[in-house]
């Protein structure tokens, strides 16, 4: 017998709804499977066989994350193909800090109203960010929340299994004075900071729909430029140097994502001059008055991520990263200090 329930979908909960968007998303999840998938979606549980050849310990982490007030936006701009990108990323990045390879991604979408096409839409976002990272969507869950939310808004949010060999794992003890720390370009924003734009831009659809010249689009268009995913330059570069540590420029930006990588009695000193601030940062501190001090502390200012290698390494690193489609380039140096991070 076909499941449905009438008196279930007059208090608000359609579960037929959540039938037809499992079937609207099977082709974009397919796009992500991978060979340790054992499972379609579907079931209680979704099952993954890793390939553990070549790994003599292995060591399961494990990241997880939403993608924040970054999805008002979404909502204004009525535009929900790009935030699954986000979610995913800012789950697979955390992975990579210590070395690991992500595996496979699972989402999680509350929602107010489950209008399957829009449902579909969001997880079509999640799959790309999982083809991008290499890793298999398995799995996911897709609430209805009658009353608690309103019916056109949602949350998304998911979590990411990755392995590393025990051997493998970034030793950031290794690091040193004279150690070189590599930026790697962001592709804007990302998915951090976004409750002070929404304090500086009011996020009206006025003003998300304005066109700027120095950023040659839309506000809003450039706000939801979805958060790169750096998972396969990062293998790359694991495979080619010796990496003492990574650091995803986050929520709290340089100085709270930077010393997390760091041991006791080192600081990153880094070069104002170097770092590459787009121009969505710039018109951000003008437009809200915002200090730089507090603008570092808050946004990536377009460092996604961080990398520390032995200064006789930066050279080939800086090339390994552009070679695999990244901009990265000489941010600073390790230097005996307890400050954390340097800026001058």
């Amino acid at each position: 017998m076909k499941s449905f329930s009438d008196s279930y979908k007059e208090a608000g909960v359609d579960v037929t709804a959540g039938y037809k968007s499992v079937e609207l998303m099977k082709a974009h999840v397919k796009r992500t499977m991978t060979d340790g998938v054992l499972s379609g979606i579907g079931g209680f549980g979704g099952l993954f066989q890793p390939d553990l050849a070549g790994i003599k310990n292995p060591v399961l982490v494990s990241g997880t994350d939403g993608v924040g007030t970054k999805i008002k936006a979404a909502f204004i701009m009525d535009k929900h193909d790009t935030v699954g990108i986000d979610c995913v990323a800012m789950c697979v990045n955390d992975i990579i800090c210590c070395g690991a390879k992500p595996l496979f991604f699972l989402d999680y979408i509350a929602c107010g109203k489950n209008i399957p096409e829009k449902i579909a839409t969001i997880v079509s976002g999640v799959a790309e960010g999982c083809v991008q990272a290499g890793c298999a969507l398995i799995g996911g869950e897709t609430a209805e929340h009658p009353g608690l939310m309103p019916e056109d808004e949602y949350d998304l949010a998911g979590f990411s299994v990755g392995v590393v060999d025990k051997d493998k794992i970034l030793d950031t003890s290794t690091q040193k004075a004279g150690d070189v720390m590599i930026a790697i370009k962001s592709s804007g924003i990302h998915s951090n900071g976004f409750s002070l734009i929404r304090k500086v831009f009011d996020m009206t659809e006025e003003s998300l729909n304005k066109y700027y010249d120095e950023l040659g689009m839309k506000l809003g268009e450039c706000l939801l430029t979805p958060t790169r995913i750096y998972v396969k330059p990062i293998m790359a570069l694991l495979d080619a140097v010796n990496v003492k540590s990574i650091s995803h420029i986050t929520g709290g930006g340089f100085y709270e994502n930077i010393p997390r990588a760091l041991p006791k009695g080192l600081s990153a000193k880094i070069e104002r001059s170097a770092v590459q601030v787009l121009p969505v940062f710039e018109l951000i501190a003008k437009t809200g008055n915002i200090p730089e001090r507090d603008m570092f502390n808050t946004f990536n200012m377009g460092v996604g991520m961080c990398v520390v290698v032995d200064k006789n390494d930066a050279d080939k690193a800086v090339a390994v990263l552009n070679e695999a489609g990244e901009q990265a380039y000489i941010l600073g140096e390790l230097v005996e200090s307890d400050e954390g991070v340097i800026i001058a």
